[in-house]
C-alpha cells in the first residue's frame, strides 16, 4: 500500500513498479526524467525495500530527495541516508542502497557514462544483516 503522504510530497511522480524488481528486495518505484546520455531515475523505496548488491561501469550518483535508507559499499559500514544526502559512488565500486526498515526512501539516481558491460547486478543483501541496522 502506498503512503499517501509520502506520495503527495515527493519532488516528482513516483513513477511505476520498478521493472528491475527482480534485483530488489521488497516493492519500488522508478521514473525515469532523463534517458539520453546521461540516465537519470527517480527511485521510490517502500519500507524495507533494498537493492541487490551491483556497480555501475562508470559510477552513479545519488541525490537523497525524502525518507530514510542506507548505502554501503563492500567490505565497508552501511552509512544512512536522509534528505539532502549525496552519495558519489566510484566506477565499479559493488554497492547497494534502499530503505531503512520502516521508513519510505526516495532519492535521483544519475548514471555516470562508462564502459558498457562494466557493472551489472549481483547477489541480494544479507537479510539478517539488513535486519541489524539501526
Amino acid at each position: 500500500m502506498l503512503d499517501k503522504k509520502f506520495v503527495e510530497n515527493s519532488i516528482f511522480d513516483i513513477g511505476k513498479v520498478n521493472p528491475y524488481g527482480k534485483y530488489f528486495t521488497g516493492a519500488s518505484y522508478l521514473n525515469m526524467l532523463a534517458n539520453g546520455k546521461v540516465p537519470v531515475g527517480f527511485v521510490t523505496f517502500k519500507p524495507g525495500c533494498i537493492n541487490n548488491w551491483h556497480s555501475h561501469s562508470g559510477g552513479q550518483i545519488l541525490l537523497v530527495t525524502d525518507g530514510e535508507g542506507y548505502y554501503q559499499e563492500w567490505g565497508k559500514p552501511a552509512r544512512k541516508l536522509h534528505k539532502g544526502d549525496v552519495v558519489d559512488i566510484k566506477p565499479g565500486v559493488k554497492h547497494w542502497h534502499g530503505a531503512s526498515k520502516n521508513k519510505w526512501f526516495s532519492h535521483i539516481a544519475i548514471e555516470v557514462p562508462g564502459n558498457e558491460g562494466q557493472g551489472g547486478w549481483f547477489e541480494p543483501v544479507d537479510q539478517e544483516e539488513y535486519s541489524q541496522l539501526d
